[in-house]
């Protein structure tokens, strides 16, 4: 994917007394009380202000935060604790400016962080009138957003269309290189984890993967339904009957190119879906009709655990049982744990999977884990999101 690269703009000087406007995604959770209770997004925007200010630019940075009204700013919807936060990890102030999008006040070397960029009217349906306001702010447009690389809105693509420059930052870059080795050009034998509770949310990009890998590893509900597709009972367990012919042509794709979808030969089952449930492993072909499947069986996982050891890439999106509940987590910290100890290069993305991901603390051996929730699943889904777009455009001329 050819774009213009922040880190190189400032290696060859041209961001030396330049306005940079940064789009980060600092949309971290917050408290009642209105403090940060998990701040990686905001370490995570750290690199590319610092490499900014080392650059000698003057940078304002922004992002969203909640969904507050267009046009109608409330306290709840103010990014002062990420300023305050910012300013911490900095060690040094950073200002918050508001209504900033008719001029901003900033000298080079300096850094300020400007109030939540959603609440500006035109904002989320990318209105020209807005992206060349925030245009003319800035001669360099950084984009280091990847949790919003799916949206084409003001701060993620208007602004690209306008700026004198418009390049990805550090973590884009990263992100965009690691899902091009991944998908792109991966070293084979590649393996997807696709797990969730509903083939329906996941069938595109389960169609997209089948067209790729070389194994397509199913957990969770979308097991369940591709157990029923197999001819296996399943007895109350969660799954989309409806999906089955889905299923099974996600499998007739990977067969017809000499390739697999895993069924599990045993599985972890209890009669209620509760903390304290009773965990009874099971051969899949003894489920009884009140059972409910809440993980994969220890001969699965040992059996899956060898394949993917062998992977030459590993993409991974979803924990492959209730892993919330210990009794109902083995299967994936044993798939945790393949991965952490595979020679392969991984990537791995959304919400639960990062939880599992620090449950069993194998961040670093991990290749890559990615930012963006949705984003990822929209690669993932063989879509070419709006930010990568935009940013190829400009770099294309």
């Amino acid at each position: 994917m050819n774009i213009i690269r922040f880190s190189d703009l400032c290696a060859q000087g041209k961001a030396q007394g330049q306005r940079v406007f940064i789009r980060a995604d600092l949309n971290v959770p917050l408290n009642d009380a209105g403090h940060i209770t998990e701040d990686t997004r905001v370490r995570a925007s750290v690199p590319a202000i610092e490499m900014a200010l080392k650059a000698g630019a003057a940078v304002m940075v922004t992002s969203h935060l909640g969904r507050p009204t267009e046009g109608e700013f409330k306290p709840e919807d103010s990014l002062a604790p990420v300023a305050q936060r910012l300013s911490e990890l900095l060690g040094r102030e950073v200002p918050l400016v508001a209504n900033w999008v008719d001029g901003v006040q900033v000298a080079p070397g300096q850094v300020v962080l400007l109030e939540n960029c959603r609440v500006n009217v035109g904002e989320k349906k990318n209105k020209p009138e807005l992206a060349q306001k925030l245009a003319k702010l800035c001669d360099i447009f950084v984009n280091d957003a990847f949790g919003t690389a799916h949206r084409a809105e003001g701060t993620t693509y208007g602004i690209a269309e306008y700026a004198p420059i418009a390049c990805a930052g550090p973590l884009l870059s990263a992100e965009i290189d690691a899902l091009n080795k991944a998908l792109a050009a991966p070293a084979r034998p590649l393996a997807a984890i696709v797990a969730g509770s509903k083939v329906s949310t996941k069938l595109t990009i389960l169609k997209s993967l089948a067209d790729k890998v070389d194994q397509l590893i199913v957990g969770g509900g979308i097991a369940n339904t591709f157990m029923l597709a197999a001819g296996l009972k399943i007895g109350k367990s969660l799954a989309e009957p409806d999906l089955v012919a889905d299923a099974k042509a996600v499998i007739d794709a990977m067969a017809a190119r000499g390739a697999n979808v895993p069924v599990p030969t045993d599985v972890v089952t209890a009669k209620t879906f509760a903390a304290d449930a009773v965990a009874t492993v099971k051969k899949a072909t003894d489920v009884a009709d009140d059972d409910m499947i809440l993980d994969i069986g220890p001969e699965t996982a040992a059996l899956l655990a060898a394949q993917l050891k062998k992977a030459g890439t590993i993409v991974w999106n979803g924990p492959v049982g209730v892993f919330e509940f210990d009794q109902f987590a083995h299967g994936t910290q044993v798939i945790a744990q393949a991965i952490a100890e595979s020679p392969a290069f991984s990537i791995a993305g959304g919400g639960d999977t990062l939880a599992a991901i620090a449950k069993y603390g194998i961040e670093k051996d991990v290749g890559y884990i990615s930012t963006g929730g949705g984003a990822f699943l929209e690669v993932l889904e063989g879509k070419k999101l709006p930010a990568f777009e935009i940013l190829e455009k400009r770099a294309n001329g």
